[in-house]
């Protein structure tokens, strides 16, 4: 079981106006047994809050994944792949890059996502859309790799690469 941490970034969802079905379709992907929902928040659309709630949830040590929804897009206030980068130790880009790559096929606006995926410590994190659709396509995608992405963190040594 891998203990999983869900942050929803949305102003509105953290002032409760609207409902966050973004992190309901994180848990629909990613159901127990094989996910333990350890934390979840709603925060605002604030870099410095995001940052700090990455690095603490990750430095924990009781989180091994953290998930993210909203404020990858290019708006003004959609700052999280910035935040979660200032918290991360080492990028994964080919994981940002085979989702961008994947849902590409299924909407043009793909391309201006600018969801990232990184490592703090022991802890994967990755950034997706706010959108449950995006949410849903994007994991997708990542989802075979998951499990061995998340052992290879808890290891100190890295066994052979399954195939």
């Amino acid at each position: 079981m891998y203990r999983l941490a869900i942050l929803t970034i949305s102003s509105s969802g953290a002032r409760g106006e609207r409902e966050d079905t973004g992190g309901q379709a994180i848990r629909d992907k990613l159901p127990p047994p094989a996910y333990d929902e350890v934390r979840y928040e709603i925060v605002s659309d604030d870099a410095g809050i995001i940052t700090q709630r990455i690095s603490e949830w990750a430095d924990s040590g009781a989180v091994d994944l953290i998930v993210t929804t909203g404020g990858t897009g290019m708006g003004r206030s959609d700052v999280t792949p910035e935040a979660v980068r200032a918290a991360m130790h080492r990028e994964v880009p080919g994981m940002a890059e085979a989702m961008r790559a994947q849902t590409l096929r299924f909407t043009p606006m793909a391309m201006l996502s600018r969801s990232v995926a990184g490592i703090r410590g022991h802890t994967l994190i990755i950034t997706l859309p706010g959108s449950p659709r995006g949410v849903g396509e994007c994991l997708d995608v990542v989802l075979p790799v998951l499990p061995h992405a998340i052992e290879l963190l808890q290891r100190e040594s890295v066994p052979e690469h399954p195939r």
